[in-house]
């Protein structure tokens, strides 16, 4: 149950950096309307350091249920712990969006753009292709995923792996170097978590003028991570180093 909690507290405190950099952006009136996509994919990344830090030494810090089935996949992680972790981590997920909803709260009101809206909470493809927009959170999620491996320090042993507290700086310039290099095409989920559960927020959260949820899309960044982190792992077992 501790490393359920941390699981949850991490992904939250995760969310919440990270949405909030983007509702910092995108929404009316902030002071953060200048930072663009750099400041994003900054903002992202700390919020990758600060999440993987604090649950690194009690959950291993997944915080995406992408790492937990790629780790599972792998035989580094036990399948029976795997459906705790990614409640954990969508319950962590819903919360943290919706402590974004509240410290935006007069910015969500007084914004009208309801692109910008839903982005804060979720992903939708600059150009829409289901396909293309599935086979970039595949190919994003693969190297985001095959790197973890070795940043947790699987090659050196047969058992469990997990993300140190010392791993989260290497994890946040991995995140911060994914979302430069492959995250213009669909704004780079490559978490079902991050993506889902915000979702979910944004269509219950009482939001003047939010417009749609965009639910057309919202398996892309489910199964594209999924995919991809499984494939690392296939990928990872099959280098045997």
């Amino acid at each position: 149950m501790e490393a359920y909690l941390f699981e949850f507290i991490g992904t939250a405190l995760l969310i919440l950096l990270g949405n909030g950099i983007v509702a910092n952006v995108s929404l009316k009136d902030t002071y953060g309307g200048d930072a663009g996509w750099v400041g994003i994919t900054i903002g992202w990344g700390m919020a990758v350091f600060v999440g993987v830090f604090v649950a690194a030494d009690v959950s291993g810090a997944h915080l995406n249920p992408a790492v937990t089935i790629g780790f599972a996949t792998a035989g580094k992680f036990a399948w029976s712990l795997v459906p705790g972790y990614i409640i954990s981590q969508f319950l962590g997920a819903m919360t943290g969006t919706t402590l974004v909803w509240l410290t935006y709260k007069k910015h969500y009101d007084a914004t009208e753009d309801q692109g910008a809206i839903l982005g804060s909470f979720a992903n939708t493809p600059a150009i829409k292709s289901p396909f293309w927009n599935f086979l970039t959170e595949f190919i994003a999620t693969f190297a985001f995923v095959l790197a973890i491996f070795y940043i947790a320090g699987g090659n050196d042993t047969d058992g469990p792996i997990s993300l140190g507290s010392l791993n989260a700086l290497p994890v946040a310039l991995l995140v911060l170097a994914i979302g430069i290099s492959l995250g213009g095409p669909t704004g780079y989920a490559i978490n079902p978590a991050r993506d889902l559960g915000p979702r979910i927020m944004h269509a219950l959260l009482p939001i003047p003028g939010k417009g749609s949820s965009a639910w057309w899309y919202a398996w892309i960044p489910v199964l594209g991570p999924i995919a991809g982190g499984v494939f690392a792992a296939i990928v990872y077992m099959s280098i045997g180093i």
